[in-house]
């Protein structure tokens, strides 16, 4: 259910140093950060470094290691985060295919919650 909204395809654009996307939570509580395992972003079919992948929250934003740790700010279910994704080379505008997978860790779940979406999405 979650993960047809996953995905705002009306907030991605390139940027200087790669690209960035709109992506909500795909669970029905808001999280803190550090619950937040992985996300993971795949572009034509190729799988981007998590390290690349900085999450822009509430006026703040935060590497993998910093998101790891940061117990204090939420994630909060329906909220549009942004995700900028460092990408080397040249990004040719147009359309392109993203997967997005979220992980979470949720503490009275006994298993991961992992979330899948793609979209076709256009990157100006």
């Amino acid at each position: 259910m979650y993960e047809k909204y996953m995905i705002v395809p009306e907030l991605a654009k390139k940027t200087e140093n790669g690209f960035e996307i709109g992506a909500r939570l795909p669970y029905y509580r808001g999280v803190s950060l550090s619950m937040v395992e992985e996300i993971e972003v795949t572009l034509d079919g190729e799988t981007l470094p998590q390290s690349d992948v900085s999450i822009l929250i509430n006026g703040k934003t935060y590497n993998l290691e910093q998101r790891e740790n940061e117990l204090d700010d939420r994630w909060e279910m329906g909220e549009v985060a942004t995700l900028a994704i460092a990408k080397s080379g040249e990004l040719p505008a147009g359309e392109h295919k993203l997967g997005l997978k979220i992980n979470l860790r949720i503490g009275y779940m006994p298993f991961p919650s992992i979330r899948i979406a793609e979209r076709n999405i256009i990157i100006n």
